[in-house]
């Protein structure tokens, strides 16, 4: 067991990816921000003109896929660093449902 442990310890892929998560987990708490932005962007214009707006619909989505791609990879549900130590295009492909049809 205390071999095993040290073994672990000594690893330093283990090492990296704590540290990427520690640099991810900052990041996630900067994407939180953003994603109230883009909450209270959103009530405004529905406010004043009865509709999202359709930019800010998909800067929504694209924090959403980059918030999801974070979250799997802090869980160790992925080895793939989420941007910007990957292509964007990677976490463009992670897959999350189509939004809705809004009516007009």
């Amino acid at each position: 067991m205390d071999e095993q442990l040290e073994e672990n310890l000594k690893k330093i892929s283990t090492w990296k990816r704590i540290f990427f998560m520690l640099i991810f987990a900052a990041i996630g708490g900067l994407v939180r921000m953003l994603v109230w932005a883009v909450i209270l962007l959103q009530i405004a214009s529905v406010l004043f003109t009865g509709a999202a707006n359709e930019n800010v619909l998909r800067f929504g989505r694209n924090l959403s896929l980059y918030t999801y791609h974070i979250l799997t990879f802090l869980t160790f549900n992925t080895d793939t660093l989420p941007y910007p130590f990957s292509e964007w295009a990677i976490t463009e492909e992670l897959k999350l449902p189509e939004p809705k049809k809004r009516q007009k």
